[in-house]
């Protein structure tokens, strides 16, 4: 074992990096292993997921187990090259890796272990770039998802890409991505779930729900704080455990409880000064301990920095290996194991964690073969499509949409909105089927987080082919003719983009010249509507001079086609927002992002506690800044009207009732959100919290009860020292609302004092 360690880590030292640590160690480690058993209980799926682990462990050479814990990139040197920041000269992935895919570990064919196939992630399958990327259906971003506030929206469009990853040969889906908007320049915000953590945690989780459906597992990422990507790989997220546990970590305490994950992914960056992936608090007591989380924590790729530091903290498996300066889970790890210095104990709870997720998920009993014959991409398509639909959130509207059918011409100008609709870069790519109608303007970085791609449904012709109107494109570039084309136009649409990537940061503004474009048009003609395809908030100084504003997000597979449908009325908008859109920086607490345009050394101290718990609304609320606009805020082309507002203790219990009508002409989703306020005596960080909330679609004149159930952690501040929740008794105030800004009846209830345990729940005595 000592010769493989010392040649493991001189190939990489030299850059030629070895293909796996599991050829090597049984090229040179001991003889093969022992023939398969005659009997496999393990293969008996009525026993339950952790019974079946221990039978397959107690089978299991240490050979075999470490093959389980050490993941491989799975793309070739040739691409590495390109990127120039992986040391990548000689790589050759192994030869059962799915080509262009994030990653692969070794299974145990003597025992029915299948191999790991790993592919990116939440918005459908992605692929590594190259020559011939795989093509699969996109999803709209995770805020889209995350804006429909619709739980089964959420589910569907997570059972459909799990569908396509089974379909192309994969077993594990690296999605699941929950990390808080703390803050709302991060360059990967469009792949999460938005500033709340019930609302986050709740719609990430049903994703996940649905991925797995499929019987692959998907993860939980990235754990934990991982909320900018400024000096992402080693900057420091600093926070007390009290203001964690009421953000950040609740949202993926919530997604985890929902979907009920296979994995965790930890994450690149430090936690109070120490590596997510080797911080023993994170993985091994709150993640493992306090919310019994009985699956395998993975690293993300490149976040391994040790073998006995992250083996004994947490860690369970190194992944995308050569990302990491070594392959600290090969040949290191059963070093450490024969030394001792990581019990032979922990190998063993690391390699069951891995058996539990395939058990548990039925990636163990249901082999993954390539069959894209059968991926349905015309029905997986419309999946995306409601998703995109639902949404969408129009911000504002002075009358003019939906667009009158009596408009005889319509200018659509700039976002390139002739080709197609803008999709976010990193890692979660996914190519789209029609190839990238915009490759040819060499947009953006050439290589990785890039190239800035767009899918091929464009919003002018589907316009075209929803309105009678003559529809007329220019791409905005000069601002003089854009001008004058608008003042001859019904009705003036421009498009304003904000491409948003994973290992950069974004201004919260628009691409190139999209603020004076949308300036110059609405200058010209005042019936002008401006839709947005952004990775998150920007600023709007032209806000004032527009009549209406959709953001559309990053739309997915059919985005253009459900564009059009929103604007011409054939669906009314009901998305609502999932993170607020300030009106400057200065209104952020942190209005200079830490570390950028700066070196990384000393380390970047990010410092959390400035606002704590209280992220998003909640800053808001409790600094009294008017937004922009505001979380939960999106208008739709009816009204709504809520009466009977009812809140009810049952056993300590709190539930909400309310009847919502339809007052309007137009059928269309309402959205009654539940914010609760809290006496002073409580401790709250803020003034008021989100506490539930429902999707009501009604035709007009229809009404509808709904009942919403309150989880006591909304009501609750968590105490470090007792471990666990706690309401403090008093008198509580609950309103409904249709934003943040926007509270509608209200009703007084009066809640005794209760304790909860780290899972949320009741104490014996109260």
């Amino acid at each position: 074992m000592t010769f493989v360690k010392r040649s493991l880590i001189a190939t990489v030292a030299l850059g030629a990096m070895l293909v796996s640590a599991a050829p090597a160690l049984a090229q040179f480690g001991p003889p093969p292993p022992p023939p398969p058993p005659k009997e496999t209980p393990w293969t008996n799926t009525a026993l339950d997921a952790h019974t079946r682990a221990d039978l397959l462990l107690k089978e299991m050479t240490q050979t075999e187990k470490l093959a389980l814990l050490m993941g491989h990139f799975g793309t070739n040197a040739e691409w590495m090259n390109l990127r120039g920041d992986i040391p990548g000269l000689g790589w050759k992935m192994p030869a059962e890796a799915r080509p262009q895919s994030a990653g692969f570990v070794f299974g145990v064919p003597r025992l029915g272990i299948p191999n790991q196939w790993q592919a990116d992630a939440g918005i459908g399958v992605a692929s590594q770039a190259g020559p011939a990327p795989r093509l699969r259906t996109a999803l709209p971003s995770g805020l889209a998802t995350a804006a429909t506030w619709d739980r089964q929206m959420a589910f569907a469009g997570g059972a459909m890409i799990g569908r396509e990853a089974r379909l192309s040969g994969f077993n594990v889906l690296l999605a699941g991505s929950v990390n808080l908007a703390r803050e709302p320049r991060n360059g990967r915000n469009f792949e999460y779930g938005g500033e709340d953590p019930l609302l986050a945690g709740v719609m990430v989780g049903e994703q996940i729900r649905g991925i797995q459906s499929n019987q692959i597992i998907s993860t939980l990422k990235h754990f934990a704080f991982n909320d900018q990507e400024t000096h992402r790989n080693s900057a420091s997220a600093n926070i007390s455990d009290k203001a964690g546990r009421e953000s950040d970590l609740l949202a993926f305490q919530y997604a985890l409880e929902v979907g009920k994950p296979g994995a965790v992914m930890c994450a690149y960056n430090r936690v109070n000064g120490v590596y997510a992936c080797e911080n023993d608090y994170l993985l091994n007591t709150v993640l493992k301990k306090d919310w019994g989380f009985s699956g395998f924590v993975m690293s993300d790729w490149g976040a391994t920095h040790s073998t006995i530091p992250a083996a004994n903290a947490g860690l369970d498996q190194q992944s995308g290996y050569p990302f990491d300066k070594a392959p600290y889970f090969a040949g290191a790890l059963a070093d450490a194991v024969n030394s001792g210095q990581v019990p032979e104990a922990r190998l063993d709870d690391m390699a069951r964690r891995v058996l539990w997720a395939l058990f548990s998920t039925g990636a163990f009993d249901k082999a993954v073969e390539v069959k894209e014959a059968e991926i349905d991409f015309a029905a997986h398509g419309k999946v995306s499509q409601a998703d995109a639909e639902a949404g969408m959130v129009l911000l504002k509207n002075e009358g003019v949409l939906p667009l009158a059918a009596s408009a005889r011409k319509i200018v659509v100008l700039g976002g390139y909105a002739d080709r197609g609709v803008l999709s976010g870069g990193g890692s979660s790519q996914v190519y789209g089927h029609g190839g990238n109608p915009v490759a040819d303007l060499n947009l953006g970085p050439k290589f990785f987080p890039g190239p800035v791609t767009y899918y091929p449904d464009a919003p002018v012709a589907a316009l075209k082919r929803l309105t009678r109107a003559e529809v007329i494109y220019d791409d905005g570039k000069d601002l003089k003719a854009a001008a004058e084309l608008a003042r001859s136009a019904d009705v003036v649409i421009v498009f304003g983009t904000q491409w948003t990537a994973e290992a950069i940061d974004a201004a919260l503004k628009l691409d190139q010249n999209g603020d004076a474009l949308i300036e110059a048009a609405a200058s010209a003609n005042p019936n002008t509507i401006v839709v947005l395809q952004t990775g998150g908030p920007v600023l709007m100084p032209w806000l004032s001079k527009t009549r209406a504003v959709l953001e559309a997000w990053y739309p997915g597979t059919q985005g253009g086609t459900a564009i059009a449908r929103v604007l011409t009325g054939a669906v009314s908008p009901s998305g609502r927002l999932p993170l607020t859109f300030p009106v400057s920086l200065d209104q952020l607490p942190r209005p200079v992002l830490d570390g950028l345009g700066q070196p990384d050394k000393p380390v970047t101290q990010i410092n959390y506690e400035i606002e704590g718990a209280a992220v998003g609304y909640k800053w808001f609320d409790r600094q009294n800044l008017k937004p922009l606009f505001a979380f939960g805020h999106g208008l739709t082309y009816s009204r709504f009207a809520y009466k009977g507002l009812k809140a009810d203790v049952r056993d300590g219990t709190l539930s909400v009732s309310l009847t919502v009508a339809n007052t309007g002409k137009r059928a269309a989703a309402d959205v009654p959100q539940i914010y609760v306020a809290a006496p002073q005596a409580a401790g709250w960080e803020a003034p008021k919290r989100l506490a539930g909330w429902d999707k009501v679609a009604l035709k007009p004149g229809q009404s509808r009860t709904v009942t919403v159930p309150v989880d006591p952690r909304t009501l609750a501040t968590y105490d470090p020292a007792g471990r666990l929740w706690r309401i403090r008794a008093g008198t509580y105030t609950v309103a409904v609302g249709s934003a943040a800004d926007a509270l509608g009846p209200k009703v007084e209830v009066t809640l005794p004092e209760a304790t909860f345990d780290v899972k949320g729940q009741r104490l014996a005595g109260n």
